[in-house]
């Protein structure tokens, strides 16, 4: 088990530090991380709030609240006022942010297709539900 320990966790490094390096130099989309998982979760659960995504990517307010600023900036959310609470707002999309979106799933979509195409149906889906279980893991263990 150790040596495969090893192996997973070599694999594992190398594989954060190539994404973040072709999402740095925008060889997949135009969108950072951030700012696409953001959008994502929006357009996947509807409008939310500042707290409730920061609670979902297990990040300080502060920190969504930057990139929420920034993604209003360019014009793919809006502020949302609380009708009960004059301080609080949700995020919204915009037709702007849906298109942006749309357009970075296609290419990363289109990338990792692309890496994968010499893969089976079967590989692709076991590949699929361990890394969907090992992002399980991540969570559980963050959460303790």
């Amino acid at each position: 088990m150790n040596n495969t320990v090893d192996v997973i966790e070599l694999e594992m490094a190398i594989l954060v530090r190539r994404l973040v390096s072709m999402t740095t130099y925008k060889k997949i989309g135009n969108l950072d991380r951030s700012a696409y998982l953001l959008l994502y979760q929006i357009d996947s659960h509807g409008s939310a709030g500042v707290k409730a995504l920061s609670d979902e990517f297990h990040l300080d307010i502060s920190t969504v609240s930057r990139q929420a600023a920034a993604l209003e900036q360019k014009g793919y959310v809006r502020r949302i006022p609380d009708p009960v609470d004059g301080r609080a707002y949700s995020l919204e999309m915009t037709e702007a942010g849906l298109e942006v979106l749309n357009e970075n799933k296609k290419a990363r979509q289109d990338s990792i297709g692309k890496m994968l195409s010499s893969w089976s149906d079967g590989e692709r889906v076991i590949f699929g539900e361990l890394l969907r279980k090992f992002n399980m893991a991540i969570l559980e263990e963050a959460s303790e």
